[in-house]
């Protein structure tokens, strides 16, 4: 035992990093053709941040060329060789080596992800070097190629932000409009130094799906510092960010700007960091904390609902307080509340001003003030579809007020909006759109829109992006753009709803399984969060972008919630439950 010395305090466990790196091995001296191939694939595995080492598995030449972040290629059980000696000006100085899988998806030069299918096929050549005599590869595909596993443990999803580019497309605080926040989630590799990775992602702009519908405060040529090798937050959770002369002479707002897109943006990331701090050639730019950040800009995640909304047994909307364990449902205020129409669906706008209501046989689309007790109007639209499965799909309201539904009819299958839930209903243009719409649901960005779509029995999920065009005297042309599958794995989609600023929960059955509940992101990759304890016989689910706020069902003719590390629990008897939007 010590006689002499202080007194410190220390801690009963000593902190531990809990990701273990994985480095590759060079090649060994004398290695076979297989054992360079198997080698050379392994290192790609690795958290090598350059692949120096898997170039050593490369000729000269061959490691020159090569370009590992052009894109990442995943297999499903990873990649397999199909081996066989090829001609050389001596015998045995050659092989032809053909790496084969199944695709899952691909990662491109923007580090967007996008699902795939089909067989991988791509040659490989090796060479005996005359002088050293040792094997290397002198063909090889362009970018990496994992497994499924594999990418999923070196590999995460971040969501950078960038602005709604619509100048119309604000979200009301006060007497002031801020532009809407939008993620653009992108994969970067874990244990690489990933807040830099982000950062210059986001620097250099939105992907390509979602470039059209968006903007950047950063300037045009604007990067990282060059001498800036790593990124980190200091003490007090601020990151200081140097940028280049791109930058220098940018205004206060533009600043502001770009700090609220690099403060988003690493919370995604590292939640802790609450200030962000550009500078330029030395001197400081703007500095931007949480705070001020939400007043630069609008995101769906910060905004938590009053109430959660559903219709009880007597066809009435009702609402309980969101996030509570009350169980007491009140009606709401207005002719919605008071029982004058039987409603079959609703839908409450963000604000929880207004309400719109599908009446009896889904025929008729109403809409009403939550605030006022006035009567109901007649319709605002009726569909001759002839039955109730060929009638309109729940309305869903979007940040700047319009709402949203589809007319099933099919002779004359339509996607509607009402600007401001008023007027005459326009039209949607559907940009490759196959099949019929069941199911609608825009985010809260108003940039995104999800779709259940049916086509030959089979019902999927499509995320596209809102255009809005055209001018007052003509009124509003608006599409649905780039519509992509957001679950190539599932037949049937029952249910969905947004549940983050670029994830939704869906409810769905994989072809010959069984009815499941889980989260999807818009790229169609699967989040790195838990899956919804299992519920029989979903038919709604509602969620909302404020992941704090617990899942909530219709089942058995019962509203239930999934409060956070609990199982299902009853709420009351009712249909349709949903949070605002």
């Amino acid at each position: 035992m010590p006689d002499s010395g202080d007194l410190r305090g220390v801690e009963s466990t000593p902190r531990q990093d809990p990701q273990v790196r994985v480095f590759a091995m060079p090649p060994p001296e004398g290695a076979a053709p297989y054992d360079i191939v198997q080698g050379f694939l392994e290192a790609l595995t690795s958290d090598d941040p350059h692949y120096e080492t898997a170039r050593k598995y490369l000729t000269g030449d061959a490691a020159k060329k090569w370009r590992p972040e052009q894109s990442t290629t995943v297999l499903a059980g990873g990649p397999s060789t199909e081996f066989g000696r090829s001609g050389g000006r001596e015998a045995g100085d050659a092989y032809a080596v053909t790496l084969t899988g199944t695709r899952v998806a691909t990662v491109d030069a923007q580090q967007a992800y996008a699902p795939a299918g089909g067989d991988y096929r791509e040659p490989v050549h090796l060479t005996k070097d005359r002088k050293s005599g040792q094997w290397r590869i002198d063909t090889v595909p362009q970018g990496v190629i994992v497994g499924k596993s594999d990418f999923q443990r070196t590999y995460t999803s971040v969501n950078t932000y960038y602005f709604a580019s619509d100048a119309a497309a604000k979200v009301e605080a006060g007497a002031e409009a801020r532009p809407a926040a939008v993620a653009d989630p992108v994969y970067v590799r874990r244990l690489v130094d990933p807040m830099t990775q982000v950062v210059r992602s986001l620097i250099d702009g939105p992907t390509s799906t979602l470039g059209p519908a968006v903007r950047t405060s950063f300037p045009r040529g604007t990067a990282l510092a060059k001498d800036v090798v790593s990124l980190a937050p200091d003490d007090n959770n601020k990151l200081t960010v140097p940028l280049n002369a791109r930058a220098a002479r940018v205004d206060a707002d533009t600043c502001d700007g770009m700090a609220a897109q690099l403060l988003y943006t690493l919370q995604s990331l590292a939640p802790t960091v609450e200030e962000v701090e550009l500078r330029s050639g030395g001197r400081q730019l703007c500095a931007l904390t949480e705070d001020r950040a939400e007043a630069v800009a609008a995101r769906g995640s910060a905004h938590r609902p009053d109430y959660l909304y559903f219709v009880n047994d007597q066809q009435r909307l009702v609402r309980i307080a969101a996030g509570s364990g009350g169980t007491r449902p009140e009606p709401v205020p207005g002719a919605f509340g008071g029982g004058g129409l039987a409603l079959r669906s609703v839908a409450v706008s963000r604000d929880e001003h207004s309400a719109a209501g599908i009446g009896p046989g889904r025929r008729g689309l109403y809409v009403g003030s939550l605030v006022s007790g006035g009567p109901l109007g007649d319709p605002v639209l009726v569909s001759g579809g002839k039955t109730e499965g060929d009638r309109l799909t729940p309305p869903s309201w979007d940040p700047r007020g319009d709402l949203w539904v589809a007319d099933r009819d099919p002779a004359r299958p339509r996607l509607l909006v009402l600007r401001e839930g008023e007027g005459a209903p326009v039209e949607v243009a559907t940009q490759g759109l196959d099949g019929r719409i069941q199911a609608v649901r825009v985010a809260a960005d108003g940039v995104r829109i999800a779709l259940v779509v049916e086509k030959d029995g089979e019902r999927s999920l499509l995320i596209g992006r809102i255009a809005r065009g055209g001018d007052d005297s003509r009124g509003p042309e608006i599409s649905v753009l780039g519509l992509r599958s957001a679950t190539p794995g599932l037949e049937e989609v029952t249910a969905m709803s947004w549940a983050g600023d670029s994830r939704l929960v869906v409810v769905g059955r994989e072809r010959g399984g069984v009815q499941q509940i889980g989260y999807v992101q818009v790229d169609g990759s699967a989040p790195e969060v838990s899956v919804p304890a299992a519920l029989t016989g979903v038919r709604e689910i509602a969620a909302t972008e404020d992941e704090r706020l617990p899942l909530v069902g219709h089942s058995e003719d019962l509203i239930v919630r999934l409060p956070s590390g609990a199982q299902w629990q009853k709420v009351t008897e009712g249909t349709g439950p949903v949070y605002p939007g």
